[in-house]
């Protein structure tokens, strides 16, 4: 079986307006108690397996869930065990529960057994006691379920707070869960997260506060794909990166690298969105509004950082005084701020429902030929670059920083397209972008630097040295970029 859930962390100050909301119709409460296992050297979460074992009232069921390809959806299994005797011992865990399943292939691929082999034994990493408000809404035939989960995740000494709200699909299309998301989202200031009770437990045994950051993955779909399945595949690729980043920025962490992917999960997205309306009908340019705004303000923090750690850094060494770079929060709002926003939350919910609309349907499209029509966009995209290249010293900062867009564009869509492609043509053109991509990006951030030493320089004359050493490096940073755009210009585009 497989899945559909999203999942919402609440406010705690929203908490109240919440549990009355639910209670508008119908709920059922229940006390759920579930115990977490793996092996003692982590085997099943180092896959994104989880093996339980819950106490549902008087009943007790045994889940493995397993990830797919779409982070909102997740293979599950589950069974009933007998009541434990009377004395109240504990029922036990036991994988054979699972065999014959997919998520059960997974769990033996995982442990690298062969056939007949027994599985390890499994130790308790962690558990959770929940007391659970559940209620069913019916939505254009869907049959969805509400879940307000409160109470805690317990990990030997250590233990954290559980506030969420989930919304699964029971039965019917998950468009219409994701419909009745947004309503709930936007009532109520509630923020998407792919941070399980699972992880949340993980993390608690291993001592850590954030997952990984998580870097984009390709998409991955056939040769004769048709253009409604390649933007499926285009899309779940860039909103796995997307969500896994923002959960964990909209918790509470300020990790660089966090926001450095969740800026290149954006990019990648808005890209999509800009790109592929070509192949497939339905996308609507209203999604991409809050998703520019929360990437200018996200690319703010990273500027301040780079600011103060990397730039500051350089300058000293270069024998310039140490310089004091003034806090950024009272300009630009909070990471988790931005992320938590109301009308970034809706595009990532738009997003998501166009996705689960368009794969339930099995869409086909009107267009036959994805392939022609994206190979025309990339080439577009490539001959602007080569054009505006050969002029990049006579442009200005904001016509100079487009060509670096453009660049980050067409490398984005190259991966995209890249199943539809011979693979190696295809590296040795990425191999070609990069060059001139690192030395934009180099020249784009000196500027932005510059530009930031002297508004500093106003009010402080020390910045003064990092306003001279910066400017002395724009002629030869400018002409770095220059070569490597004429040898751009010579790279053999890998669709022709």
């Amino acid at each position: 079986m497989t899945e559909f859930e999203l999942k919402f962390e609440i406010p705690p100050r929203r908490l109240p307006a919440v549990k009355a909301a639910m209670q508008e119709a119908e709920c059922n409460a229940q006390h759920l108690q579930a115990r977490y296992f793996d092996t003692a050297d982590g085997a099943l979460a180092r896959k994104g397996l989880v093996v339980r074992v819950r106490q549902e009232g008087a009943h007790w069921v045994q889940t493995a869930k397993g990830p797919t390809s779409d982070p909102l959806h997740r293979l599950e299994h589950n069974v009933a065990l007998a009541s434990p005797p009377a004395n109240g011992d504990f029922p036990g865990v036991d994988l054979a529960r699972h065999a014959g399943t997919p998520v059960g292939e997974r769990l033996t691929k995982a442990l690298g057994l062969k056939e007949g082999e027994p599985a390890p034994m499994l130790i308790l990493v962690y558990a959770t006691d929940v007391q659970r408000l559940t209620r069913c809404v019916s939505l254009e035939g869907s049959d969805i379920e509400l879940a307000l989960d409160v109470g805690s995740v317990v990990s030997g000494q250590r233990s954290t707070i559980l506030c969420e709200l989930e919304v699964e699909l029971k039965h019917g299309e998950p468009a219409q869960a994701t419909e009745l998301a947004r309503a709930w989202c936007k009532r109520h200031g509630l923020w998407l997260s792919v941070v399980s009770k699972s992880m949340k437990g993980q993390r608690l045994g291993s001592g850590s506060a954030w997952g990984p950051a998580e870097s984009a993955t390709p998409p991955k779909f056939n040769h004769h794909a048709s253009g409604a399945h390649i933007t499926v595949a285009v899309l779940q690729s860039c909103l796995t990166q997307v969500l896994s980043n923002a959960s964990e920025v909209a918790g509470g962490s300020d990790q660089a690298e966090h926001i450095h992917q969740l800026r290149v999960g954006l990019r990648r997205l808005r890209t999509a969105l800009r790109e592929l309306p070509l192949l497939c009908d339905g996308i609507n340019p209203s999604w991409t509004t809050p998703l520019v705004t929360a990437f200018r303000h996200l690319g703010e923090h990273r500027d301040h950082d780079l600011l103060a750690l990397g730039m500051q850094h350089q300058i000293m060494t270069a024998g310039g005084p140490a310089l004091p770079i003034p806090p950024l929060e009272s300009r630009v709002p909070a990471p988790a701020k931005i992320v938590r926003s109301p009308a970034f939350q809706n595009s990532l919910l738009c997003v998501i429902s166009f996705v689960q609309a368009t794969a339930s349907a099995a869409a086909t499209t009107a267009h036959r030929t994805p392939k022609n029509i994206l190979q025309k966009r990339l080439s577009t995209l490539q001959s602007r670059v080569v054009a505006d290249g050969k002029k990049f010293l006579l442009l200005n900062d904001a016509h100079q920083h487009d060509v670096r867009k453009r660049l980050k564009r067409l490398r984005y869509l190259t991966e995209f397209a890249a199943p539809l492609f011979h693979s190696r043509q295809v590296k040795s053109f990425v191999s070609g972008l990069k060059p001139v991509q690192d030395a934009i990006g180099l020249y784009n951030d000196e500027v932005t630097a510059l530009q930031a030493y002297r508004e500093l320089a106003l009010a402080n004359a020390q910045a003064l040295f990092g306003v001279g050493w910066l400017t002395a490096r724009l002629a030869p940073n400018a002409d770095a970029c220059l070569q490597e755009l004429q040898a751009f210009a010579k790279v053999r585009p890998f669709w022709e």
